[in-house]
């Protein structure tokens, strides 16, 4: 396997260098929007001003590409993580929450709404997960039943970002034939929303109950019975952008403890210098540049095969996450008493880097299905 696979191809670099200038735009108002449990005005106009989220959304449908690239979604991810939580959440869920539209919708209802999330017009969601319902989505109790030329849903959803703010919820469901798909509008008689949970790193994030909801038939998703695969084509799109997200993060926190440490002086000489603190700096730039290889190179290969490269999305989620988790801990940690001030950018970053260890598939849950893929290609 050649060197160049683990290089950025030349043609995303200035998709790269508009990431990270939009970034720098909102650096001023990174602070508050990444305290919101609400989309905050100010990121969303920037991010619609620049026109990002059309990465999210194909060429047809007002996209930037034919098909949506999971490389050119992480390379955005990496940067605006790197600023701002909510900025890149605002982002990513613009596309997680309109894939399976994307690909199961019919015309109509791809031309209805998907120009519109390119433009940022309208919110996206995905609804998922339920109050006992996490990463076993077979348990899902959520209710798709026809009635005539209409599917009525019934169900709660929990911890969906976006939830009470996006203009429509592509929702899983259980009928007859399976686990089904179906795109609920936001204002549809019977949805109503609630904000009963927020993190530790603040998220628009609220629960969905439907409440005998009727939409047309024609707004099932795919196939009946089918809806897992388009959940599962997301992940395989979308999981790897997470790693680069964890990959700004960690960027981000060592440039913070670097620039401290370089110019705070203690024993006579700057931080930096201090063997310990020297070594666990250079310890995390190595490990941060060996996460973003291995990020690019997943991503690039989740764009030739998403499903066929998803073990590869996995592991780079793991890989990146983990890695962030320890990058920012240790930055903190060699930053001393600042790395500890409540509304300080390490602060934020701290926080942020915790839910990416969970969310899009839980480390524990990733390296469980990992083992068993192992044990078929290599034990069988």
């Amino acid at each position: 396997m050649s060197g160049a696979e683990f290089e950025l191809p030349e043609r995303y670099h200035g998709l790269r260098e508009e990431a990270a200038a939009l970034a720098v735009s909102v650096a001023h108002l990174a602070a508050e929007a990444d305290e919101a449990g609400a989309i905050d005005p100010g990121m969303r106009a920037a991010l619609a001003a620049s026109g990002l989220a059309a990465v999210c959304v194909p060429a047809e449908y007002g996209g930037r590409y034919a098909d949506i690239d999971p490389l050119a979604v992480a390379v955005v991810r990496e940067q605006l993580a790197a600023e701002s939580a909510h900025l890149d959440s605002l982002f990513a869920m613009q596309g997680i929450g309109s894939y399976a539209l994307a690909r199961g919708g019919t015309p109509e209802l791809r031309e209805r709404w998907l120009p519109r999330v390119a433009a940022l017009d309208a919110i996206a969601a995905l609804g998922l997960t339920e109050p006992d319902i996490g990463s076993d989505l077979r348990g899902t109790a959520t209710t798709v039943a026809e009635d005539g030329d209409e599917l009525v849903v019934g169900g709660h959803k929990s911890f969906i970002t976006n939830g009470g703010d996006a203009d429509f919820y592509c929702v899983l469901g259980k009928e007859e034939a399976g686990l089904s798909m179906v795109l609920v509008p936001a204002d549809t008689p019977g949805l109503t929303t609630t904000r009963p949970h927020q993190i530790i790193a603040p998220h628009v994030l609220g629960d969905v109950v439907l409440d005998g909801v009727r939409v047309p038939r024609s707004w099932r998703l795919g196939e009946p019975g089918k809806g897992m695969r388009l959940g599962l084509a997301t992940l395989a799109t979308f999981r790897v952008s997470v790693a680069a997200a964890a990959v700004g993060t960690a960027q981000a926190a060592l440039k913070e403890a670097t620039v401290h440490t370089a110019n705070r002086e203690q024993f006579g000489r700057p931080l930096i210098q201090l063997g310990a603190v020297a070594d666990q700096l250079a310890r995390s730039w190595t490990e941060i540049e060996m996460a973003r290889a291995f990020t690019y190179r997943a991503a690039a290969a989740a764009a030739r095969d998403p499903l066929g490269s998803l073990h590869l999305s996995s592991m780079a989620k793991v890989a990146a996450t983990e890695t962030a988790g320890r990058v920012v801990d240790r930055c903190v940690q060699v930053m001393g008493r600042f790395g500890l001030v409540r509304g300080s950018k390490i602060e934020r970053l701290y926080r942020a880097a915790r839910p990416m260890r969970v969310y899009e598939g839980a480390t524990e849950v990733i390296f469980d299905s990992l083992s068993r893929k192992l044990v078929k290609e290599l034990a069988t």
